[in-house]
This record gives structure tokens, C-alpha cells and sequence, in this order.
């Protein structure tokens, strides 16, 4: 064991193996853990959690930063082993319970969970799981590849766990910026004013004796699932680089554009990937994911600077910047999630804002989160956080999928996450509608225009027309045949 890795030597007798530190949980406990987007988790603790809740009734409510990795929240939920989980997943055997409400789940705006346990709106903090790179002379911790909600977790929780990761370098340290928030009624201003601005410390303040067990692991995170781009979100890319370059020809943006924000997946990667051959340069990222992109745009020479709450990126990209970390240092920082997805700092710092749709209406609605209206698929992540409060608040979906029987592009969404009043710019691989200073009947044209797919805008103009015609209103729809492209989805498997 790397105990050079502790330098409090009177923790050296935390020490304990997986299976010992998971004898600390309790049914009906509630755990705050790390991990966001598979980054900087839990890889030994909750799996032992697991196998216990296999052999014994052991229920937890789990809450992290974002999504784990290495399976682990299918293990829970196989085991039987979480009664709730929050913020955001994105595993298919825990939706497939969440779905049969076997497991039930908060789905929240990343941005406020650390907000609602401060302010004693949840359940307190039994137990924090965290991982380190290290921990401090004072007890501290340093975090890995992501920070999430882990400040708040430390500071709440009743009882901690560190798992300390050794194949994360020591020279990891210095690459956060932690800094909490007051609680209310004494907030303060989050001084940030740039991507760039480093305003807290390297390590995150924990009473240290309050941490009941240390665990050694050797795990690297999961990779990233990277797509390479295919036609569609080539196109999509496309249409947004026009779009751009046509706001710097009108004087509302430069060659720098604003700081960016993108969603994780393959659409974001692509829309990013595509500034590489562009003409912009001296891009600075305020998002909550580094993705393979941002890296890749780091090393062109076309990012400057890139903020964020995780690192989340391919095995090979993984290798690529801890064997190079120092080149990396002093241009990415990561930052606790309830600063990176803050609205008061995204409206502040002019954020353009990426982010992708599940489905979105012809006014303008996006639902970026369930199937059918019904079933979940993963959360809203930091869309919500990013969507009101951007300079720009811009969405992403293919026009059509699945042999083009699902239209992305509909009369009604069938769930609402963001509403018309919070998108700006939507973008398919068709083309891009522009729905600034539009009332509601020209966002409806004009996304009929731009956006559907071929094989649908026809019913979709006549849905449109008749609705005028028909019922009139500032915000026209039929409302006995809104979702009837859903039900015949359901019914005879295509929409058309």
C-alpha cells in the first residue's frame, strides 16, 4: 500500500480493505458520493456496498456529482441496493428500474444539488465516498479526475470514506479550484469574471476526524464512449460553424466567440472537433465535461482554456494528457459542480451554450430526457443550468432516426425539460432555425423550414396550418392530435 500517499500519519490506522469499509453502511443510509460522467468515482467501496446488499436487506438513497462508471450502478441495483438515486445516470439496467419504479430517482439541474443540501431541503449526508489522489498533511483532499458534488459531500456527511487511487499521479495536485459558496442569508459574490480565474484552494477541507476509513485502489476510470462522427453530426457540426461565422460577420461575436459549453456525447464532440479546421482561435470552454475535443482543441492551438467540473475522455486520451499533465496544468482547471454549472456565472461570463435534444416542437419546447413521455433515459444534467441563464442557448438533434421512423421534430414534445422562452438556436442535420425576437407562429414556420426531415414537413406544415386555421391562439395546436405521431409511433413502430 502507497501510504506515502496519506501524509496525516495519524490516519495510517484507517487503512482498511473494501469489504471492511463497506461494513460502515447502514439500511436506509444516505450517501453522498463522487464520480461525474464515470470521472473521479468510487471504484471498490460501492461495489463492495453491492455484494453486501446481495446477502442482507441494505438499502441507500446515492446521490454523486453526475453518472458512475465501471457498471457500478448496475451492481447496486441488481443487488437491490439503492431505494433513490439523484442527480443523474446514465446506466440501462438502473433506467430499466427507475422506469418500472423499482428505484426511484430526482432527476435535478446538476447545479443544485449541492444548494439543496446546504440549505437542509434533503436528507442529511450519513456517509461520503470519495476519491483521492492524495490526502494533505491537514487532513485535505485532493481529488482525481473530477470534483462534482465532493466538496459538499466532505463537508456534510456524518462519517467519510477515502479511496485513495494511486493510478491517478500526484502531480495531479494544483489542477482544482475549490471554493464553496456561503450559505444563505451570507452569500457573497463567486468571483469569477474569466474561464481562467483561479479564486479558491488545491485541496478540499475535511475535519479530519470524521473520516472512518481509507481504502487503496489501482483503477483507472472508464473510458469514454467516443463515436467518431458520421454524416449526420458532421452536418449538424456544419451548420453551426456557418452560423457562427455568420454572428462574427454581424458584429455580434469575434473570432474568439464567447466561452463555450457542450453537452457529453457524440453530437458535442463533433460540433467541437469542427472548430479544429475553422478560423476561430483563442477559444476558452466553461462547461462541466473535457471531453476527447476539448484536448484535441488544446493541442491545435485553438483552445485556450478550458473550465470544467470533470475530465471524461477516451482510454487514449486518457493516456495522452496524465503522461503529459504538466503540459495541461495551467490551461484546464476543475471546479465543484455547483460552481461550474452556477447560473449567475454562465449568464456573467456569456456562455454559448450546446446541448443535445432528445425531441423538440415546433415552438420551440425541447425534452432532453424522456422516451414516449413517459420513460426516463438519463436526466438534464446541466442543460437546464446552461439553457436559461446562456448568451446563446443552442440545441442538437437529428432530424429523424431509426430508419427515419421517429421524427425528432414534432407538433408537441411529449415531456418538457426546456421551454420555448429558454432555446435560442436549434440545429439538425437539415439546417439551423434561428427562433431569436420570434413570436411563436414565426418559430413554428421557421422551424418547419429549417429543421425537419424530408419525409415529414409536409404533415408537419399541414399540422401547423390546420391548427391556425382551425384554433387560432397565440400559440396555435390541435390539441386531440398533438402526440398522435407519438401514438402511432407506439402502434405501428414509425411516426410517418
Amino acid at each position: 500500500m502507497s501510504y506515502e500517499r496519506i501524509k496525516a500519519e495519524e490516519l495510517f490506522d484507517k487503512v482498511v480493505n473494501a469489504e471492511q469499509a463497506a461494513q460502515l453502511f447502514q439500511h436506509g443510509m444516505v450517501v453522498g458520493a463522487s464520480g461525474f460522467t464515470k470521472a473521479g468515482d468510487s471504484k471498490v467501496v460501492l461495489d463492495a456496498l453491492a455484494k453486501r446488499a446481495e446477502k442482507e436487506e441494505l438499502k441507500v438513497t446515492l446521490m454523486t456529482g453526475a453518472s458512475l462508471g465501471h457498471d457500478t450502478d448496475a451492481k447496486l441495483t441488481r443487488a437491490g441496493a439503492l431505494a433513490k438515486r439523484m442527480p443523474f445516470q446514465v446506466d440501462r439496467i438502473l433506467r430499466e428500474a427507475i422506469n418500472k419504479g423499482e428505484v426511484l430517482f430526482i432527476d435535478q439541474h446538476l447545479s443544485e444539488s449541492a444548494e439543496l443540501l446546504h440549505n437542509q431541503c434533503l436528507p442529511p449526508v450519513d456517509i461520503a465516498v470519495i476519491e483521492a489522489a492524495f490526502i494533505e498533511r491537514d487532513g485535505s483532499v485532493v481529488p482525481t479526475t473530477s470534483v462534482g458534488n465532493s466538496v459538499t459531500f466532505l463537508s456534510l456527511a456524518k462519517k467519510i470514506i477515502i479511496e485513495i487511487n494511486t493510478k491517478v499521479p500526484e502531480s495531479i495536485y494544483g489542477l482544482h479550484d475549490i471554493f464553496q459558496p456561503e450559505n444563505y442569508p451570507h452569500r457573497n459574490v463567486i468571483p469569477i469574471v474569466a474561464p481562467e480565474n483561479r479564486i479558491g484552494r488545491r485541496s478540499i477541507p475535511v475535519d479530519i476526524n470524521k473520516i472512518a476509513a481509507i481504502v487503496f485502489t489501482d483503477i483507472q476510470d472508464s473510458p469514454a464512449d467516443i463515436a467518431p462522427p458520421d454524416a449526420k453530426t458532421t452536418a449538424i457540426a456544419q451548420h453551426l460553424l456557418r452560423f457562427f461565422e455568420d454572428e462574427v460577420k454581424k458584429g455580434h461575436l469575434t473570432d474568439r466567440l464567447l466561452p463555450l459549453q457542450a453537452g457529453i456525447g457524440k453530437v458535442a464532440n463533433a460540433v467541437l472537433s469542427g472548430f479544429k479546421d475553422s478560423n476561430f482561435y483563442d477559444l476558452r470552454m466553461f462547461s462541466e465535461v473535457l471531453q476527447d475535443s476539448t484536448f484535441d482543441l488544446l493541442d491545435s492551438g485553438k483552445m485556450s482554456f478550458a473550465s470544467a467540473s470533470s475530465i471524461t475522455v477516451s482510454s487514449e486520451c486518457y493516456d495522452r494528457v496524465f503522461s503529459n499533465l504538466q503540459r495541461y496544468k495551467d490551461r484546464i482547471v476543475l471546479r465543484p459542480q455547483n460552481i461550474s454549472n452556477t447560473p449567475g456565472l454562465i449568464r456573467r461570463l456569456g456562455v454559448i451554450a450546446i446541448n443535445t435534444a432528445i425531441e423538440f416542437d415546433i415552438y420551440g419546447n425541447v425534452n432532453s430526457t424522456h422516451i414516449g413521455g413517459t420513460n426516463i433515459m438519463n436526466g438534464i444534467g446541466g442543460s437546464g443550468d446552461f439553457a436559461r441563464n446562456a448568451y446563446l442557448s443552442i440545441f442538437v438533434a437529428q432530424a429523424a432516426s431509426k430508419d427515419d421512423n421517429i421524427s425528432h421534430v414534432l407538433p408537441m414534445v411529449s415531456h418538457v425539460d426546456h421551454t420555448e422562452h429558454d432555446v435560442d438556436i436549434l440545429v439538425t442535420d437539415i439546417g439551423l432555425a434561428d427562433l431569436r425576437g420570434l413570436a411563436p407562429r414565426e418559430r413554428a414556420q421557421t422551424i418547419i423550414d429549417n429543421c425537419v426531415h424530408p419525409d415529414y414537413r409536409e404533415a408537419l406544415q399541414s399540422y401547423f396550418d390546420r391548427a391556425q386555421a382551425l384554433r387560432g391562439g397565440h400559440t396555435p395546436h390541435i390539441l386531440e392530435e398533438a402526440f398522435s405521431w407519438h401514438t402511432r409511433f407506439r402502434e405501428t413502430g414509425s411516426m410517418k
